[in-house]
């Protein structure tokens, strides 16, 4: 779409014998339209976010056992230590809403995947994983391979 000058526009509907009432009012919807537009581009920068996984530990002890658990993200800046502080704000919050009094939400795994996106939001929390996934552990190194293929 071309840009054109307000003045440009003013300067033309004037010379086009139109009542001085009906110019004012083109004009002032031009500017409406301008400064509408301007605060949509003026939307504050997305927020930077790392991942963290919250695990699913019932007994207290991360021992050799299947585990699960739910990845999330915080803003970049953030302690991950948080994240579960944050899922919490927000299942309170949710839990005293006229929904979550009729349906409480009562532990971590329904609130990830029963929670909305709107409750945690304002938290600064956002889950990514509904269903919990499993968590697979490694000691960190690659074995060597005895028979290279060329």
């Amino acid at each position: 779409m071309a840009k054109v000058d307000i003045e440009l526009v003013k300067m033309i509907l004037q010379k086009s014998d139109l009542d001085a009432r009906k110019v004012a009012q083109i004009m002032e919807d031009i500017n409406f339209e301008v400064k509408s537009k301007n605060a949509e581009t003026n939307k504050e920068p997305p927020v930077k976010k790392q991942y963290v996984f919250i695990v699913s530990d019932p007994y207290g002890k991360f021992k050799d056992a299947d585990y699960t658990g739910w990845v999330v993200q915080i803003p970049e800046d953030d302690n991950p230590a948080d994240a579960l502080e944050r899922v919490h704000r927000g299942v309170y919050d949710f839990n005293a809403s006229p929904k979550g009094r009729r349906m409480p939400i009562e532990t971590v795994s329904d609130a990830c995947e029963f929670g909305s996106a709107k409750m945690y939001k304002e938290h600064k929390i956002w889950i990514k994983t509904k269903e919990p996934v499993l968590v697979v552990r490694t000691n960190n190194k690659v074995p060597k391979d005895s028979n290279p293929q060329d």
